[in-house]
């Protein structure tokens, strides 16, 4: 028989072992909020309809919010915290400054919610709804998302640096990326389809046109006429914050992005990479290229499975997304060293 004192640190560590336990896998499950917020999801999409309504490229923008949370720590809604004088933020992060946006949107959303149901709806679940009805208004597939995840108490800037990948990035790093979260080449393919819509910067593309992998020389999977349209949109010593479209297309969700891949028009090389670059990826953006439906299918599929990554940490219900309940203030000003990554 065990003495008294290791019988009770054995309990002590079996309880404690199922407190991890219980963190770790929260019930997600469709129509989540239908008993404590019945009209959520209705309320999302009205915001989010009003936001395509005042700026096309908003819906896209929130939609990328996704990719950068769940891949960081889960889906937990870090990514929409602001930097605090003891927490440098994951908008800090080198993927993710001045480049995401339309973080507005999310706090109308919630500011919406709140107003109906305080304190009820986490700011995770409304990235993941607000994904979905971004794909849906710009008139992709709708499907049924899987609700009821917590909020972080914290984000993490050097996590983020350390996980997502640059626009650089080749087809072999992404499919290096997607497989430690259980994703497969497919769902790589038909998640970068989500710049069906949006915009990107010059910044994003400038090496591209002008010194692809340190040539001095353009990258030769390139359209050239597509390459004249890019150095006029985005000459060598012109403002890098001009935006172009990811797409010939891109208001409308649809597999236009995988034609232009197939003709040498990725605007992002890490989009071109995935016909460029790789046999494996190639066949899939060929599918997709041919087949809509196909590829509606798939990235459905994605979506789900990458709003099923979870924080295994005890989290919240936020009040304001930005900032955790009864956490520090907000910096006014977040000052970040700007590199960027080169895989």
């Amino acid at each position: 028989m065990a003495p008294p004192r290791v019988g009770l640190l054995l309990a002590l560590a079996l309880c404690l072992a199922f407190a991890r336990a219980d963190a770790a896998v929260r019930e997600l499950r469709v129509g989540y909020y239908a008993q404590t917020c019945p009209r959520a999801e209705e309320i999302v999409r009205r915001v989010m309809a009003r936001a395509l309504a005042r700026e096309a490229r908003s819906v896209a923008s929130v939609m990328r919010l996704q990719f950068h949370d769940c891949f960081v720590n889960g889906c937990d809604g870090s990514v929409l915290m602001d930097a605090t004088p003891t927490m440098a933020g994951e908008k800090e992060a080198l993927s993710n400054i001045n480049s995401l946006r339309s973080f507005e949107v999310v706090d109308e959303v919630k500011s919406a919610l709140e107003e109906q149901c305080p304190g009820v709806v986490s700011c995770a679940d409304i990235i993941i709804m607000a994904a979905r009805d971004a794909v849906v208004l710009t008139g992709g597939p709708n499907w049924d998302v899987r609700l009821g995840r917590e909020d972080s108490l914290t984000a993490s800037q050097e996590d983020s640096d350390n996980i997502m990948p640059s626009p650089r990035a080749n087809a072999s790093a992404l499919i290096r990326l997607f497989a430690g979260y259980k994703l497969t080449v497919t769902d790589l393919v038909a998640l970068s389809g989500s710049h069906s819509i949006g915009e990107a910067r010059c910044f994003s593309i400038v090496f591209r046109l002008y010194n692809q992998s340190g040539s001095g020389r353009p990258d030769p999977h390139m359209d050239p006429a597509y390459g004249q349209a890019l150095d006029a949109l985005c000459p060598l010593t012109g403002d890098q914050n001009v935006t172009g479209g990811l797409d010939a297309t891109p208001v409308v969700f649809d597999n236009q992005y995988f034609k232009d891949l197939v003709h040498l028009r990725g605007f992002l090389n890490s989009d071109q990479t995935l016909f460029s670059d790789n046999e494996g990826t190639r066949r899939v953006v060929t599918q997709f290229s041919q087949n809509q439906d196909a590829f509606f299918r798939a990235f459905i599929e994605g979506m789900v499975k990458l709003g099923e990554l979870q924080n295994p940490r005890k989290g919240e219900i936020r009040r304001n997304c930005r900032v955790a309940n009864g956490g520090r203030p907000p910096l006014e000003k977040q000052v970040a060293p700007f590199r960027v990554l080169d895989f």
